[in-house]
């Protein structure tokens, strides 16, 4: 296990097996975030739950920044079918 800071822990995923609910209580009490690497690559966080109190449209407002032709046909060549 490596200490990324004072409550952020890197860990993998065989170590984080062993451990996981100790290592939930301490993420929980904390407050840091956890990473779990899978050879050495970071793959997952976790990381306490954290009430978002603003409405999920004023969090996307201003994510698009230019959407020209909006009301412009879109043609059948324009799509990307997955086969």
């Amino acid at each position: 296990m490596t200490m990324v800071n004072k409550m952020d822990i890197q860990i993998s995923k065989s170590r984080f097996k062993a451990r996981a609910l100790e290592l939930f209580r301490e993420v929980e009490s904390t407050g840091g975030t956890m990473i779990i690497t899978d050879h050495g690559r970071p793959t997952i966080e976790v990381r306490p739950y954290r009430k978002v109190d603003r409405n999920p449209l004023e969090i996307l407002h201003g994510s698009v920044m230019e959407y020209q032709g909006p009301i412009e046909p879109v043609g059948e060549g324009d799509w990307e079918a997955i086969e």
